[in-house]
């Protein structure tokens, strides 16, 4: 059912229904030129925006690869280390490919077969989170 329907389907305007939309993570980074190296150059993510309140202020960016939007920031309190992102894709032969042709010194993933029905390309990146790529087996 189409979202502007839910009103009409769940009794009129008193039981409106949230539509959601996406999700973004915010990953905790601690080296601006780290996460650089490791979002944009290795995994091929552009930025979106970066932000700060004022010189010397910690980063707050957005970057993103193919519609896949995250948040990177240094804020204090901005996500925890060692969060696990689950990220859907589709081509994780490609990707893999990809990232191997790029000869990132600090990690070379493999695909692994899951026995949920998965295939994931996991890494983690230089603050310890973790960014799993998962296909579903055909």
């Amino acid at each position: 059912m189409h979202p502007s329907n839910l009103n009409e389907a769940n009794g009129g305007e008193g039981n409106r229904r949230a539509t959601f939309q996406r999700a973004i993570p915010i990953l905790r980074i601690f080296d601006v030129s780290k996460a650089r190296e490791f979002y944009l150059d290795y995994l091929g993510f552009s930025v979106d925006f970066e932000h700060r309140f004022h010189d010397g202020a910690p980063l707050f960016m957005g970057i993103s690869r193919a519609g896949l939007p995250l948040f990177l920031s240094e804020h204090h309190g901005d996500g925890s280390p060692g969060a696990h992102v689950r990220i859907d894709v589709l081509g994780l032969n490609d990707l893999e490919a990809e990232l191997a042709a790029k000869k990132y010194r600090y990690m070379n993933p493999e695909i692994q077969e899951q026995p949920w029905g998965a295939r994931e390309l996991r890494l983690i990146d230089p603050f310890g989170n973790r960014l799993i790529f998962s296909e579903p087996i055909s």
